[in-house]
């Protein structure tokens, strides 16, 4: 059974639409119950609710009526209304858990907001808000009563389109954001954050003037409905935008990144995979030290482990795909990533630390099991992770680097860059080598000696 409360109130089994000659009020009732779905909702609230301070005498027979029509029609599709105490909740049934577009919609929102990657964010901000085909239960409740039942979804909803176009920023879709605000602006004009979005991308797609016109406007409406001015972020953007500081002129990226498709990965400097796996960009969003994400999602770890050539192309595009399907299980492999990468970091820059050895050796040692003896383009013969090792085949085949790094007399040459807010490892087999790059932490050394 399926539930669309995001919108017109509809209700489906296996695609057929359920309740259609139902009252307007039996639908609102069921609609209450199933946006505190598993919780009982009082009789008095319900009355209240749906007559809006003024019910009937016969308020309470009525609602008794409505529940025991609406019982009928549902039970056998496998949803039922109980009454607990002196209320009702809808409960699941024998035949399994119902939809519901409002539990959907916040489950995205939440993914969304723990998505590292902008292009991933977008993905799933696009998903949950696709779920709203109009107001909130928009042909069986009035404005009123929108307000009571739905303003913590309206603010999410429009918390979520601000994240979005942020995103939207990130991954430089400035005509995009400027064009899709508009009318939400014309919704919701003193929404700050919407503003500075809009301003923003105005700015960058060569608007200065517009820019600027829409912080004055909002400034005075500002002023005029609230009596008070811009906040600090909007107002320093404005100030930005005035004196065309360049740092506006493109999103900003890591300093010590290279793109990769729709991936940002750090640059290679070290010279072994397994070097590279444990160390990150020192310009993403701040001051960044060793151990800090550069793995902000699945696609960014099967990316880099093709970039590195650890597994192919063709397995990338499979294993995204794949992520996509199963986000539970990719989400699950990320964790296992960074648990891989805290261990391994350790472990080569503090040899005495068994713990993290022992760590790394028993992911070696089922990477290991998973692999197979295959022969290449080349016609050379080589380990490779096996395609049975799914998700984890980025993960097994980064522990089989690492292992050949454990086992290579050349693992004592590994060092650490010596700038304190870097770190990052390289193998220094001359002996000479202090930087991870004479160009960044070398030069910013020599520059401060000066």
């Amino acid at each position: 059974m399926e539930f669309q409360l995001l919108g017109p109130f509809a209700a489906r089994h296996e695609g057929r639409q359920v309740l259609v000659g139902s009252r307007r009020q039996e639908r609102c009732l069921l609609a209450v119950l199933l946006l505190h779905a598993g919780r009982a909702v009082p009789t008095d609230r319900l009355i209240d609710l749906l007559w809006d301070d003024e019910p009937p005498v016969s308020a309470r027979a009525t609602v008794h009526t409505y529940v025991g029509r609406l019982r009928a029609a549902l039970r056998p599709h496998g949803v039922s209304v109980e009454t607990r105490h002196d209320g009702y909740a809808v409960e699941q049934g024998p035949q399994g858990p119902h939809g519901l577009d409002v539990q959907e919609f916040v489950g995205l929102v939440g993914q969304a907001a723990d998505a590292g990657d902008p292009a991933e964010r977008i993905r799933l901000y696009d998903q949950a808000l696709g779920l709203w085909r109009g107001p909130l239960l928009a042909d069986v409740a009035d404005d009123r009563l929108r307000s009571r039942l739905g303003g913590t979804l309206g603010e999410l909803r429009l918390s979520a389109l601000e994240r979005r176009a942020e995103a939207q920023l990130a991954m430089g879709l400035h005509d995009r954001v400027a064009a899709d605000l508009t009318p939400l602006l014309e919704e919701h004009p003193t929404r700050e954050r919407l503003v500075g979005a809009r301003m923003t991308a105005l700015y960058r797609t060569g608007r200065q003037a517009d820019a600027l016109q829409l912080y004055d406007r909002t400034r005075a409406l500002l002023a005029d409905e609230l009596g008070i001015e811009p906040g600090r972020e909007l107002r320093t953007l404005h100030e930005r935008i005035l004196s065309a500081d360049p740092r506006l002129d493109r999103p900003p990226v890591p300093v010590y990144a290279v793109r990769v498709g729709d991936q940002w990965l750090p640059w290679s400097t070290s010279g072994h995979p397994a070097l590279e796996f444990c160390n990150t960009y020192a310009g993403w969003g701040g001051e960044r030290l060793p151990g800090s994400d550069w793995l902000r999602g699945y696609a960014t770890l099967a990316v880099w482990a093709g970039h590195l050539d650890l597994i192919e192309d063709r397995q990338v595009t499979r294993l995204r795909e794949q992520a996509l399907r199963q986000p539970a299980e990719a989400a699950a492999v990320l964790a296992e990533a960074r648990r891989l990468r805290t261990d391994l970091y350790s472990c080569l820059t503090d040899p005495q630390d068994g713990r993290a050895f022992k760590a790394v050796a028993a992911a070696v040692e089922d990477a290991a099991r998973l692999s197979v003896f295959t022969r290449g383009e080349d016609g050379l013969g080589r380990w490779q992770p096996s395609p049975s090792a799914g998700l984890r085949l980025p993960v097994c085949a980064v522990a089989r680097s690492a292992g050949e790094l454990l086992a290579d007399p050349r693992r004592f040459t590994v060092r650490g860059c010596l700038s304190r807010d870097c770190g990052w490892l390289f193998l220094d087999e001359s002996g000479r080598r202090r930087w991870c790059s004479l160009a960044t932490c070398g030069a910013k050394r020599s520059a401060g000696g000066r």
